[in-house]
Parts: C-alpha cells; sequence; structure tokens
C-alpha cells in the first residue's frame, strides 16, 4: 500500500480505534507524517511492506542530528511504532519492523509542584463574586488540584458527570477510561454556586452540556484555562513555572505526603501503570532531604563564620 495515502486513515484509526486524546492525536500525526515524507523523499520507500528496520534507524539517526531532545526523540518513536502495529492490523504490512527498535532510556525529571501555601494563594486570588468567570476560574482550580485532574479531563467534564448528593465525578481518562474521583466539601460547594450563579450566565442557545463554558458559551479550552493560572500565578507572585499539569502533580504530592497509600494515589489520577505513580516518591524523598538539610543541626558543616 502506498504510504503516502496511509496517513489520513491511520489518524481514524487513532481517533476511533484507540480513542487517544487530542493532543495526542495531533502530536502522533504530525511525527507519522514527517516519518513517512522522509521515507518516500529520502530512503525511496513508497510501499508500507517495504519499509525496513534500517529505514527506522535512520529516521532516528536524523532526527538526532537535528538535535531533537530526547522526550520528543521518544514520543516520535512511539508515533512511529504505533504506526506500524496499524500498518499490520490493517494489514498493511506483514511484519511489524518497529518491534525490533528499543525505546531509548530518558531520566525522569522531577515533575515541579506547588506548595499548599501557593495552592491557597492561587485560589485567593479568584474573587468568586465578582464575575461568573471568577467563579469558573475558582472552581476549574479547586476542581484540578483537589481531584488531580488532567486538563483534558477537566475541560471535557459535563454535567451528568456531576454528583454534588454522593461528592463524586466521572471522570473519562486516557482511552477514554472511565474512573470515579471524590470531591471535597471545598469543590463540591464551588461547583453548587457555579452551576447556580455561574454558569447559566455564560450559556447560551448554543451551548452544550459541558459543565465549563467560556464567555461565547461554548466549551472551555485547555489553551485558555493555561493562560488563566498563568496570569494569576504572576500575580500573585508564585515564580515557579505553572499549568495546571502543575496542579495535578502537587495533588499527588500532597496526598503522599501526608501517608495516602500510593496505590490509592494511582488509582485517583487514573494511572494504569504504577511505575507512572512512583514518581511522587522520588518527590517526596527530595522533600524530606530538604527538611533534613534545613532542619538538622549535623546537616552541614560549620564554618568559622557561622
Amino acid at each position: 500500500m502506498n504510504i503516502s495515502n496511509l496517513c489520513s486513515e491511520y489518524n481514524m484509526y487513532l481517533t476511533i480505534e484507540l480513542s487517544l486524546e487530542e493532543n495526542t492525536i495531533i502530536n502522533y500525526s504530525h511525527d507519522v507524517k514527517d516519518y513517512t515524507d522522509y521515507l518516500v523523499k529520502v530512503r525511496n520507500v513508497v510501499d508500507s511492506n517495504d519499509i525496513t528496520v534500517d529505514d527506522i534507524r535512520s529516521f532516528l539517526a536524523h532526527l538526532k542530528r537535528n538535535h531533537i531532545s530526547a522526550s520528543s526523540m521518544s514520543r516520535k518513536l512511539s508515533a512511529i511504532k504505533s504506526f506500524h502495529k496499524f500498518l499490520v492490523t490493517n494489514h498493511y504490512a506483514s511484519v511489524n519492523v518497529a518491534k525490533l527498535i528499543s525505546n531509548p532510556k530518558q531520566e525522569k525529571k522531577l515533575p515541579v509542584v506547588l506548595t499548599v501555601e501557593e495552592i491557597d494563594m492561587l485560589l485567593a486570588s479568584f474573587n468568586s463574586e465578582a464575575s461568573p468567570l471568577e467563579l469558573r476560574n475558582k472552581t476549574m482550580v479547586e476542581l484540578t488540584y483537589s481531584c488531580g485532574l488532567r486538563v483534558s479531563e477537566l475541560v471535557n467534564l459535563k454535567l451528568n458527570d456531576i454528583h454534588l448528593s454522593m461528592h463524586v465525578i466521572d471522570v473519562y481518562g486516557k482511552g477514554m477510561k472511565e474512573r470515579i474521583v471524590p470531591i471535597g466539601d471545598e469543590g463540591a460547594s464551588l461547583i453548587a454556586k457555579y452551576l447556580q450563579e455561574g454558569r447559566p450566565k455564560l450559556a447560551n442557545q448554543k451551548s452544550r452540556d459541558f459543565l465549563f463554558l467560556n464567555r461565547d458559551g461554548a466549551q472551555m479550552s485547555r489553551q485558555m484555562f493555561f493562560l488563566i493560572i498563568k496570569k494569576k500565578a504572576k500575580e500573585v507572585g508564585i515564580t515557579k513555572e505553572i499549568s495546571p499539569h502543575k496542579l495535578r502533580h502537587s495533588f499527588a504530592t500532597h496526598l503522599l505526603e501526608r501517608g495516602l497509600d500510593l496505590r490509592l494515589i494511582q488509582e485517583l489520577l487514573g494511572h494504569e501503570s504504577i511505575s507512572t505513580t512512583e514518581i511522587y516518591t522520588h518527590i517526596n524523598d527530595a522533600r524530606l532531604k530538604e527538611i533534613f538539610e534545613e532542619s538538622h543541626p549535623h546537616a552541614y558543616k560549620k564554618t568559622d563564620n557561622d
């Protein structure tokens, strides 16, 4: 099968069969388009059955020469492997040659987290009495932090996902996998107020059943939420790089610091593998070391100037 004709069908495979998040679909589609363009223009490979392991290695070497970061390389290789699985599954290739390519080992960076005090500062900066937008923004920040939601999960919440009487919400994560997440009194109270006083003022005839709406009554975008919290963090003097995902990291870290079992945190976050959640144990270890160095009398060597 001609490689160039397969990209649009691969996009449908990502959307319908794998049900991946929009951002992942965009990235994978772009990566595979670059890959297939390289195969055709540089390696003179036209038929999907003619792709070899050497073709894949040649493309990866091409990326390295262009100083692509390790994290981007890893994502592009994941996209290539997904593409080759698609080829075999749909009988466009007889062998999955990408299986012979090993994933590069990556050093896991500790995610940046906010302190409880910084979270409280951020929430306090929203005047929920001032406008429906401020009420919406505060509710979104509270839910992201107190429920550990991904930003895509947050903006895709619908009215029938909210169960205030039971203090839970239905969340649809990666691959549309459903999980039930508890919400605290503060979150439940803000949602109730937003539903009564905020959302009705934003909704119009064109509005769908999404929980969070923009000023035009349409679904709130992840990009807009990112800009809102970044602006607010700057206003209150938070100097850390902030994003919705940092609130999710903070949620997990603060629970671990208070002794919650890692398996329960895994369930709350919707991680498929416990190894993904284990990054937060390293954050906790780093925090303990910091506390020790600040507090213990023998933590550092005294000098004559001390």
